[in-house]
């Protein structure tokens, strides 16, 4: 059994067709089918159903896959840590990161990066279901994700990153100027906009919404972020998202970010690596630099400095849930 022919596997997995699966190869497609047989042979089991065309894998084939992406993970996770014993930390750490979360995440790759000059850092932005399944696949390294079902695994492989929660966007002048917070019940009739760049952030939210008994639609609809902030400042919307959209992203002169409570709605964000013996070193070594990097702080930049504790009472905004 040679790599080649996992790699062979793995690619038609990946291509769903011989001829691309062929092509991300570098190989001619017989080549890549002659291999795929050969494996065949060896196991002495059906790998792949055939037809006029690629019909999709035996269920012996789909043991063989997992265990294929399992043996090629090893393997690059074998030349990662004899690699450093040579010349320093060398390769290519693959990260899948929560799209919400890939400014904060910046913060922590470039310390490591200048750290760790020769190593390759590859950043995916993804939605949460597809890092874990490309984590349990080994088709990334570390993944950047919503907690706390990461935290429930091994410690040694989850890293709290920072909590992020509800903030409105809102016009300095607006309706609520003058407050430090806003209850989810004054949003009611209140005329909004909805960032559809986070569709699983914004399922979050409607559910708040729904907790709070909170009736509201959007009249505007943007996966923009700039595009949000114009639509606020000069249409008066407002709009609500996870406050770790806007690090890196502030919004513009005229606009405030004031944090949502009654509840407070906290979403946990941390880093996470998948259960690997031994570990790999370079995500050994990333989860050790992050541990060590203040997120929390550079995330909550955006916040009024009042906004680190939900106060016990706030002022009624002007206006705000009359209609």
């Amino acid at each position: 059994m040679l790599m080649r022919q996992l790699e062979y596997l793995t690619a038609l997995a990946r291509e769903q067709h011989f001829a691309r699966a062929a092509m991300a190869c570098h190989v001619s497609q017989p080549a890549l089918s002659a291999g795929i047989r050969k494996l065949e042979s060896e196991l002495d089991v059906p790998i792949v159903r055939r037809g006029h065309r690629f019909e999709g894998f035996t269920p012996e084939g789909e043991r063989v896959l997992r265990w294929a992406y399992r043996l090629l993970a090893e393997r690059d996770a074998l030349t990662g840590e004899v690699g450093p014993m040579r010349e320093g930390h060398t390769g290519t750490l693959r990260i899948g990161v929560l799209p919400e979360a890939a400014a904060p995440l910046a913060h922590i790759t470039a310390g490591f990066g200048v750290r760790h000059p020769r190593v390759r850092l590859v950043v995916r932005s993804l939605p949460a279901a597809d890092i874990d399944a490309a984590l349990a696949r080994f088709d990334l390294d570390v993944g950047v994700t919503r907690l706390p079902a990461a935290a429930a695994r091994d410690r040694n492989r989850a890293v709290r990153l920072f909590r992020t929660r509800h903030a409105l966007v809102t016009c300095e002048d607006g309706r609520f100027s003058g407050v430090s917070a806003v209850r989810w019940a004054e949003l009611a009739h209140v005329p909004m906009a909805r960032f559809t760049a986070d569709p699983e952030g914004q399922r979050l939210l409607d559910e708040a919404m729904a907790a709070s008994g909170t009736p509201w639609a959007a009249q505007v609809e943007t996966d923009s972020l700039p595009a949000l902030y114009t639509h606020v400042r000069e249409g008066g919307w407002c709009a609500v998202l996870p406050h770790a959209w806007l690090c890196g992203a502030e919004p513009p002169p005229g606009l405030r970010v004031l944090p949502m409570v009654e509840p407070v709605s906290d979403i946990e964000v941390g880093m996470v690596a998948p259960e690997r013996r031994p570990e790999p070193l370079l995500a050994r070594e990333l989860l050790a630099h992050a541990r060590g990097v203040p997120v929390q702080g550079i995330v909550d930049r955006v916040l009024p400095a009042a906004a680190a504790a939900a106060p016990a009472a706030l002022p009624r905004a002007s206006g705000a849930g009359a209609g």
